[in-house]
C-alpha cells in the first residue's frame, strides 16, 4: 500500500473504486470463466439467457434469489449463484499472484 493510500484510508477518504474487493461482473466473469464453467461466452450474455438485466453488483443483488439459483443452476456447472460467485472470486484473485 502506497503512503498516499494509508493516509486516503486513515482519513477515511477512500472510495468504492480504490477497494480491491469491488470487481467488475465483466472482470471477475471474463470471457475465459463463463466458455469454462457455462454455455455463455460472456457474462452478459448469461444474463440474457435468463432474462436478467444487471450492470453491477448491487443489480445482481435486487434479483430474485430462487430465479436466480435456478438459473446459474440450469445454465453453468454451479448449484447456485454464491457458489458461481465464490469461484470466479477465487479464480480472479489467484490469477493475479
Amino acid at each position: 500500500m502506497s503512503f498516499e493510500d494509508l493516509l486516503k484510508d486513515l482519513q477515511g477518504q477512500r472510495t468504492i473504486q480504490d477497494d480491491p474487493n469491488d470487481i467488475s461482473l465483466d472482470k471477475l466473469f471474463n470471457e475465459t470463466f463463463m466458455s469454462n464453467n457455462s454455455g455463455s461466452k460472456s457474462f452478459q450474455e448469461f444474463l440474457v439467457k435468463g432474462n436478467f438485466q444487471a450492470e453491477t453488483k448491487e443489480d445482481i443483488h435486487n434479483i430474485n434469489d430462487e430465479l436466480f439459483d435456478r438459473h446459474v443452476a440450469r445454465e453453468t456447472e454451479f448449484k447456485d449463484w454464491k457458489s458461481m460467485l465464490d469461484t470466479a472470486t477465487m479464480e480472479f484473485n489467484n490469477k493475479d499472484q
